[in-house]
This record gives structure tokens, sequence and C-alpha cells, in this order.
């Protein structure tokens, strides 16, 4: 399975989002630490979901980021986030 997909179906199951995108960025990073030939090593995710109500921004960082723990958080090099509650 494609980190991508891994990363959509993890967030997906646990914040039922309304919107989801997941848009891998690794090409823009090619020739920089962390990036691997064939890419899936860095990421863009936009997630807007009722489960971030209430939470400060690094409580909504830390859940996605528990969500992906450890895989596939293990095999990307970056994650940049962008988050909302409903």
């Amino acid at each position: 399975m494609k980190t991508s997909d891994l990363i959509m179906e993890r967030l997906t199951s646990a914040f039922t989002p309304s919107s989801l995108s997941v848009r891998d960025q690794s090409e823009a990073h090619k020739g920089h630490s962390g990036w691997r030939e064939g890419g899936e090593t860095h990421f863009h995710v936009e997630i807007r979901s009722r489960s971030f109500a209430g939470m400060t921004r690094l409580e909504m960082h830390r859940a996605v980021h528990e969500a992906l723990s450890p895989d596939p958080l293990d095999k990307i090099h970056a994650l940049s986030l962008k988050i909302s509650a409903e």
C-alpha cells in the first residue's frame, strides 16, 4: 500500500473528516535531506473534522501524529499539516 493511501486510511478512521487532502510533495524536495528515489518522503495534509473541536493547535497536531504512529509516520521524512475543526 502506498504511504499516501495509508495516511488517508488512518486519518479517515481516526477523525471521520469532512475534508481530507494528502499530497506527496517529495519531488519538490529532490536532493534534500530525507528524500528517496520513488518519493513518498514529504507530505502535506489538510484535514477538517469535528473531532478537533475544542482542541488547541498543538493538541490537533499531536492527535494527527498519534493516529499516524508508528507506521506510516516512521517511513516519512517531513509532514506539514493544516488542521481545522468544523
